[in-house]
């Protein structure tokens, strides 16, 4: 049985666990290994993992590639793993110091208040940031396709991720907003 397997879908499975590879080695290296310097660079290597991937992407375009899905998976990917990456290394670093090396419980997301209407609206910026490069990063292809090139799948991702920012847009942080100011009326 042989399978066709997109070289850039490779590069993302492979981005993908680089990541988090690097990213277990980094928080290792720091608390385990007592490498302080040497989980710091680890640590700090992550974003590569996105130059990779932006790398392979431009390559197979350049190189004659047409425009496809895993283009923009690509888009999608970039913009999330840039506009999400510090603060899941964050989220994973307290979980492994407070898991072994003794650190304070990890921070957790407020339930209510004005500080939920805050963390929801700066959870939903950093989407609108990965939307606005995946979008950057999708438009580039698109507008120096070739004439009557299929950019079809890229412009189909920039409405995917569309659909996903005004789905997050309404069912958190506005929803989160008007049910606190709601609270906030019937507690005064």
């Amino acid at each position: 049985m042989e399978f066709d397997v997109d070289p850039l879908v490779a590069v993302l499975v492979a981005g993908e666990v680089g990541f988090w590879m690097l990213l277990g080695a980094g928080l290792v290296a720091r608390y385990l290994m007592r490498r302080r310097t040497a989980g710091a660079v680890l640590l700090a290597c992550t974003p590569l993992v996105d130059l990779v991937v932006l790398g392979a992407t431009v390559l197979d375009l350049r190189g004659g590639g047409s425009a496809s899905w895993s283009h923009g998976l690509a888009a999608a990917y970039l913009g999330v793993s840039v506009a999400f990456g510090p603060s899941m290394v964050r989220w994973t670093d307290q979980r492994f110091a407070h898991r072994f090396a003794g650190g304070p419980p990890p921070w957790r997301p407020p339930r209510s208040g004005r500080a939920r209407v805050r963390y929801e609206w700066r959870e939903w910026a950093k989407y609108a940031l990965a939307w606005v490069i995946a979008c950057g990063v999708l438009l580039g292809p698109a507008a120096v396709a070739a004439p009557g090139a299929d950019t079809g799948e890229l412009w189909g991702w920039m409405a995917r991720l569309s659909v996903v920012l005004v789905i997050w847009f309404v069912g958190w942080p506005l929803r989160v907003s008007l049910l606190e100011s709601s609270a906030a009326e019937v507690r005064s």
